[in-house]
C-alpha cells in the first residue's frame, strides 16, 4: 500500500513540475527551419512577441488525460513569469484546485511546497533532465538553442482553430525527429504570436494539456514574488 501511494505521489509530483517545464517552452522562442510560409509567419510573430514580453500574469489550467482509464485530472491556479535576458525566466505557479500547492523555478532550482503535508521538495531542473521518466523529454526544451530546435523538430501547420473559450488560434504540431519519451507537442498560438495552449502526447497515449487564460502582459511583477517563504515547521526534501 505504501508503495502504491508513493507511486501515485511521484506521478503527481512529476506532473506538477512538468507544468513548469512546459511553460518555459511556451514562454520561450521557437525557431524551426521550415519552408511552409504559414509556419514561418507564425514563428516570426512568436519571436516578435517574446522580445516584447517583459512580464506575464495568467490563469493556468492543466489537464492530464489517461485514455486507458478514460480519466481526466484537472488542476487550476495562477502563474507569473519574468523573462530575463540571457537566462531562464523566473516562474511561479500557485495551484488552487483540487489542492493548494506552490511551485517556483529560479536559477534552475525548483521548490514545490505542499502546505497540507508541511513539506517542500527542492531540486535542480538540470538534474531532472537525466531522469528516466516523463520529465526527461519536456525538460529537454529548456535552454535548447535555435540550431538545436531546427535539428530536432519538424513543424506542421494544422490550420486555424478556436480554443474552448472561443479564442481564435493557429495550430502547430511539433514532432521530434529522433525517438523521445513522447510522440509530439501541439501548440495553439493567438494572432499576436502568444502560445495559449500546449499539449504533449506521450507514447502510451496519455496527454498533458496546459491552457493559459486571463493574460496580463507587461504588468508589474516583483522579483520578490518568486521567493518561496516556508514556515519553520516545513520538512525540506531534496531531490
Amino acid at each position: 500500500m505504501l508503495w502504491y501511494a508513493g507511486n501515485i505521489f511521484m506521478r503527481n509530483f512529476l506532473r506538477i513540475v512538468f507544468t513548469a517545464i512546459a511553460l518555459f517552452f511556451v514562454f520561450g522562442t521557437v525557431s524551426v527551419n521550415e519552408t511552409n510560409a504559414q509556419v514561418n509567419q507564425i514563428l516570426k510573430q512568436m519571436e516578435t512577441r517574446y522580445k516584447k514580453l517583459k512580464t506575464l500574469r495568467a490563469n493556468i489550467l492543466h489537464e492530464i488525460y489517461n485514455p486507458q482509464l478514460n480519466e481526466t485530472d484537472i488542476m487550476q491556479g495562477s502563474a507569473i513569469c519574468l523573462p530575463l535576458k540571457g537566462r531562464d525566466a523566473l516562474l511561479r505557479i500557485d495551484w488552487k484546485t483540487p489542492f493548494s500547492e506552490s511551485l517556483t523555478v529560479v536559477d534552475k532550482q525548483y521548490v514545490l511546497y505542499r502546505p497540507q503535508l508541511k513539506q517542500a521538495y527542492t531540486g535542480s531542473t538540470e538534474k531532472m533532465k537525466k531522469a528516466p521518466s516523463i520529465m526527461r523529454s519536456p525538460l529537454a526544451f529548456i535552454n535548447m538553442s535555435k540550431a538545436q530546435l531546427k535539428a530536432n523538430f519538424s513543424v506542421k501547420y494544422l490550420g486555424a482553430e478556436k480554443l474552448r473559450n472561443g479564442t481564435k488560434t493557429w495550430h502547430l504540431e511539433l514532432t521530434p525527429k529522433t525517438a523521445q519519451n513522447y510522440k509530439k507537442t501541439d501548440l495553439w498560438i493567438d494572432g499576436n504570436g502568444m502560445p495559449l495552449q500546449m499539449k504533449i502526447t506521450e507514447r502510451n497515449g496519455d496527454t498533458n494539456t496546459i491552457l493559459l487564460s486571463g493574460l496580463k502582459k507587461n504588468v508589474r511583477v516583483r522579483r520578490a514574488e518568486f521567493k518561496m517563504t516556508l514556515p519553520k515547521s516545513t520538512k525540506i526534501i531534496k531531490n
